[in-house]
């Protein structure tokens, strides 16, 4: 059985410090579940109930469409070496886009990147924290460069093309409000 806490301890705070990988949760009323893995250096905790992660241009916009239709959101961490614990951030999110007041001040705690799409903000409202003792023990051998290298080929223009083509809506039909939140027009 799990433990349940109302913030995130010190001792959370240096257990997710730790983590090269996180995972992302996220649905609608309706529809599917979305689970994404994130990684890099794209999360910061900016308070005891309140953490931060920059969306990369990817090929879905899930978690974006999601949140604007239900707030909710789980991020997860797991340990994949040392002691055991899975530890769970659940509470109410909100998707920043570049054109959002806040975007400039939540963007400069990340590295720049051209595939910088969207931040969002989870307001804690609980974290469990459970074994894991059947999550298998995995070795980092580093971040994949994939995904820079593609975004800085495609240059904004080429990453604002493709989130016309392809980051408006998600598997649902929902909108993700990309265009419009970042001050672009829609390809006529």
């Amino acid at each position: 059985m799990g433990q349940v806490f109302e913030a995130l301890s010190p001792r959370h705070v240096a257990f997710i410090e730790a983590q090269k990988i996180y995972f992302v949760g996220t649905a609608a009323a309706e529809g599917s579940v979305n689970l994404s893995p994130k990684g890099g250096d794209s999360l910061r905790i900016l308070g005891p109930n309140t953490l931060a992660w920059l969306n990369l241009t990817g090929s879905g916009n899930e978690s974006a469409a999601h949140v604007l239709q239900h707030p909710r959101m789980t991020v997860m961490f797991c340990a994949f070496e040392g002691a055991p614990l899975i530890l769970r951030a659940y509470g109410r999110a909100r998707v920043l886009h570049q054109g959002d007041p806040e975007w400039p001040s939540l963007l400069a705690l990340f590295p720049p990147s051209v595939a910088a799409r969207q931040l969002f903000l989870l307001e804690i409202d609980k974290v469990q924290a459970s074994c894991g003792m059947s999550v298998p023990l995995f070795d980092y051998q580093g971040d994949r460069e994939d995904l820079a290298n593609w975004s800085i080929r495609q240059g904004r223009e080429g990453i604002e093309a493709y989130w016309r083509k392809r980051n408006q809506r998600s598997l649902d039909g929902l909108e993700s409000e990309i265009l419009a939140r970042s001050g672009l027009q829609a390809d006529d």
